[in-house]
């Protein structure tokens, strides 16, 4: 049986558990909640940050303008 990656509990199939790959509700909203408060984040290789450094530049916005958020919303 798989294990719940909050609280390592077992969590049943998803033939009977609609939360899993959590064991309940709870853990899958605490894993919703870390994504939302960006506890998580996914890696970027290095040659990916050059690559946009290079293309704001290229647009003729200041270093500071380019390295802003385009959109603010949250």
């Amino acid at each position: 049986m798989a294990k719940c990656p909050i609280c390592d509990a077992e969590a049943a199939p998803r033939s009977v558990n609609p939360s899993f790959p959590f064991c309940t509700t709870r853990c899958k909203t605490i894993d919703l909640g870390k994504w939302m408060n960006e506890e998580y984040r996914i890696p970027v290789p290095d040659s990916e940050l050059d690559e946009d450094d290079d293309a704001g530049a290229s647009d003729g916005s200041s270093d500071a303008a380019s390295k802003t958020p385009k959109d603010m919303r949250h």
